[in-house]
């Protein structure tokens, strides 16, 4: 130390403090945002597939949204009892997300169960467990089924 610097105030630490709490903050809010993004669409999946467990056809029938091509026959046949996706006794949604070839609906990935409860995995019940994923159309809240890839 030289005798110049003798005298020298300590460097203020208030713009280190300062960037650490903006980054908190802004990484708190990229966490929340994160987390409520898509909770209306996730809402409506666990409804449906609450309405398919408990054996509410009817119901889960209006709460897809079925376009008039889409027959409560044609819901059967994929949702019912021996349906292609059933039965359904119990679910877990497993990820939510923007797919990439619509810019209006949510992605929602379900496992669903032919057994209630859920089974853990590991078990003989486990292996009949489907992965399915449904779109949620973000403005009417309908479901669908993914466009086919080519």
């Amino acid at each position: 130390m030289t005798l110049l610097d003798a005298n020298q105030p300590e460097p203020s630490k208030k713009p280190y403090y300062i960037i650490v709490v903006v980054l908190i903050v802004f990484l708190i809010a990229l966490f929340v945002w994160r987390a409520v993004r898509f909770r209306s669409e996730e809402k409506t999946a666990t409804s449906f597939f609450s309405e398919l467990a408990s054996g509410d056809l009817q119901q889960a029938y209006k709460t897809w949204q079925p376009s008039e091509s889409y027959s409560f026959n044609d819901f059967q046949n994929a949702w019912g009892a021996n349906g292609y996706y059933g039965p359904v006794k119990s679910f877990e949604i497993e990820a939510t997300g923007a797919p990439q070839k619509s810019d209006s609906s949510v992605a929602v990935t379900v496992l669903v169960s032919p057994y209630q409860p859920f089974p853990k995995s590991g078990t003989a019940e486990a292996n009949k467990t489907k992965e399915i994923v449904i779109w949620v159309n973000r403005t009417t809240q309908s479901l669908s089924f993914p466009p086919p890839t080519y």
